[in-house]
C-alpha cells in the first residue's frame, strides 16, 4: 500500500509561502487523543485510519501500530499485517524520525492467519458453488443473493475489485426497486471505503431513482389499502427508512463534492444531513458524528457568506448535535462570526493534527485553511478606506511583512480592491466614483438601445422597398399548414 505523505506548512499562522513539512506533530500545542478518536470507528475504516495516522503522525506510530494489530484480528484479511508494517517501516525510514522496530512492539499472529485463510478459502468455495447452482437452476432472486453474498465476502477479505464486480453483476437480477437500492448502497459503502470519490455520484443518482420508485410504489399500495377499507388515505409521509437512506445519499454526495474540491456544495450537503441515528450502521462503520462537525464547518467557513453560516450552521439544531462531539468547532465558528480572526487561525493551527489525520479531509486541509484565511483578511478590510498594516498584524498574529505579502497576493487575485503603500505600510482601498459608474452604465445602455432601433428602422425600410428576400412558395405553404395545425 502506498502511503501519501501529507505536506503541510510549518504553522497555519504563517503565510502560504512558508515551506511545508511532511509530518504532523502531537504535543501540547497540537493535542490529539488517539484512543478517544479511534473509539468512534469500527471495522475496516478503523484500520485504514490507524494506517493513515501512522503515516502522518510518527509520534503516535507505535501506539497506532499496536491498535492496528489488535484491529486486524477482528477482520478477515490477513494481508493487512503486511499493509500496516509497510506503512510503519516507511515512516521509520524518514531521517527525522526515530522509531522502535516492528518486532519490538508486536508480532504477527501466524496461527490466526492460517485459520482465517482456511476459513476464507472454504467459504469462497461454498459461495461459488451456491452461485453456480442458482445459475443452473435459473432462479433469479437466488442468483442476485449469491452475487450479493460473494460481494460481501470479497469486501470483507479486502478484494475490492471482485467485490465491485459481484455487486454490479447483481444488478442484472434485481426485480424490485428495493433490490436496486440495496445494491447501490452496498457499492457506495465500498467506494467510500476505497475513497474512490469519482464513482460516488453515478450510484447516488441510481439510488435516488430507485428510492423515488420504491416510495411511489409504497404510496400507491397505501392508497389502495385505504380505498379498500373505504377510508380516506392519509397523505404520504417520509418514512424513517426513507430518511435514513436519504441521509446516507446526502453524505455520499457531500464526500463526492469534497473530493472534487467543490466546498460550497459539500458544505450545503453536510449541513443538510439528518441526526446521527438517521445514518444507521454507517455511523462508526464509515464515519463518526464528530467528522460531520469538522467537514461541514471547515467547508462552510471557506465557501459560504456570514449570513448563510448563521442561518444554516449556527441556527441548525440538528447540526448542533454533531458540533457537540467536537466542542472546539463551536468556538471556531463563534470567533469567525465575531471577527476574532486571530483566534480562528490559532484554533485551526491547534487542531490541525486532528484535521490532517482524517482520511477524507487530509488532502483538503491546506486549501481550506488558505481559503478561510483569505476570507478573513477580506472581511477584516471591508469597513476601512485605509488601514495600517501593523494594526492588521496585531489582529491576525502575523508580522507586518507577512501581512503585506498576504494582502498583495489578495490584491493580485482581485479579492481586495486596493493598493499597498509599502513605504508607510498602509493599505488603501481603491476609490470608486459611483457617479461616473452610473453615467458609464447609462451611456452603454443608451448605445445598445440606439443600435437596436437603427436595425429595426433598416428592416422596416427594406420591407417598404420590397427588398426582403421571401422564402419559396412551397416553403410558405408548409409554414401556413403548420400554423393551421397549431391553431387547431
Amino acid at each position: 500500500m502506498e502511503i501519501d505523505y501529507i505536506e503541510n506548512e510549518v504553522s497555519l499562522l504563517q503565510p502560504p509561502a512558508v515551506q511545508r513539512r511532511r509530518i504532523r506533530p502531537v504535543d501540547d500545542a497540537h493535542p490529539f487523543d488517539l484512543d478517544a478518536y479511534i473509539s468512534g470507528y469500527s471495522g475496516r475504516t478503523a484500520f485504514d485510519r490507524l494506517v493513515h495516522i501512522i503515516s502522518t503522525c510518527p509520534t503516535l506510530a507505535p501506539q497506532a501500530l499496536k491498535l492496528a494489530f489488535a484491529q486486524i484480528e477482528e477482520l478477515r484479511d490477513p494481508t493487512l499485517y503486511q499493509t500496516v508494517m509497510n506503512a510503519y517501516d516507511n515512516v521509520a525510514d524518514l531521517p527525522e524520525v526515530q522509531l522502535p522496530s516492528t518486532s519490538e512492539l508486536c508480532s504477527v499472529n501466524t496461527v490466526w492467519c492460517e485459520e482465517v485463510a482456511k476459513k476464507n478459502q472454504a467459504e469462497r468455495a461454498k459461495l461459488e458453488v451456491e452461485l453456480k447452482t442458482y445459475s443452473n437452476n435459473m432462479i433469479k432472486e437466488s442468483i442476485r443473493m449469491g452475487h450479493r453474498d460473494l460481494g460481501d465476502f470479497y469486501r470483507a477479505t479486502g478484494d475490492y475489485t471482485q467485490a465491485l464486480k459481484h455487486y454490479t453483476k447483481s444488478r442484472e437480477f434485481c426485480s424490485t426497486s428495493q433490490h436496486i437500492l440495496d445494491m447501490c448502497l452496498s457499492v457506495l459503502e465500498l467506494v467510500i471505503e476505497q475513497r474512490n470519490y469519482a464513482h460516488i455520484s453515478s450510484y447516488v443518482f441510481k439510488a435516488e431513482g430507485a428510492l423515488d420508485t420504491a416510495s411511489a410504489a409504497a404510496a400507491a399500495a397505501n392508497a389502495a389499502a385505504g380505498s379498500n377499507n373505504n377510508s380516506a388515505a392519509a397523505p404520504p409521509k417520509k418514512s424513517a427508512e426513507r430518511d435514513q437512506v436519504q441521509s446516507k445519499l446526502d453524505f455520499a454526495m457531500a464526500l463526492f463534492h469534497l473530493g472534487q474540491a467543490n466546498y460550497e456544495k459539500a458544505a450545503q450537503l453536510f449541513l443538510k444531513i439528518g441526526p446521527p441515528d438517521s445514518l444507521g450502521d454507517w455511523i462508526g462503520k464509515l464515519v463518526a458524528p464528530g467528522d460531520f462537525a469538522v467537514y461541514g464547518t471547515l467547508c462552510a467557513l471557506a465557501s459560504m457568506s456570514r449570513s448563510a453560516i448563521k442561518s444554516q450552521l449556527t441556527g441548525n439544531a440538528i447540526f448542533s448535535a454533531y458540533i457537540e462531539q467536537e466542542p472546539y468547532v463551536r468556538d471556531l465558528t463563534q470567533s469567525y462570526l465575531s471577527s476574532d480572526f486571530k483566534n480562528v487561525l490559532e484554533l485551526l493551527e491547534r487542531y490541525s493534527t486532528r484535521h490532517y489525520v482524517d482520511i477524507h479531509m487530509y488532502s483538503h486541509v491546506y486549501d481550506l485553511t488558505n481559503l478561510i484565511r483569505n476570507v478573513a483578511v477580506v472581511l477584516y478590510f471591508q469597513p476601512f478606506q485605509t488601514i495600517r498594516l501593523d494594526r492588521m498584524s496585531a489582529a491576525f498574529g502575523w508580522t507586518v511583512d507577512e501581512v503585506e505579502k498576504e494582502v498583495v497576493a489578495l490584491i493580485q487575485s482581485g479579492q481586495i480592491q486596493g493598493r499597498v503603500d509599502s513605504q508607510n505600510k498602509i493599505l488603501k482601498a481603491r476609490k470608486v466614483d459611483h457617479r461616473a459608474e452610473l453615467f458609464a452604465r447609462a451611456i452603454k445602455t443608451a448605445g445598445e438601445i440606439q443600435s437596436t432601433n437603427r436595425k429595426l428602422l433598416l428592416r422596416m425600410r427594406l420591407q417598404q422597398a420590397d427588398l426582403v428576400v421571401k422564402p419559396p412558395k412551397s416553403r410558405r405553404e408548409q409554414d401556413r399548414a403548420v400554423e393551421l395545425l397549431q391553431g387547431d
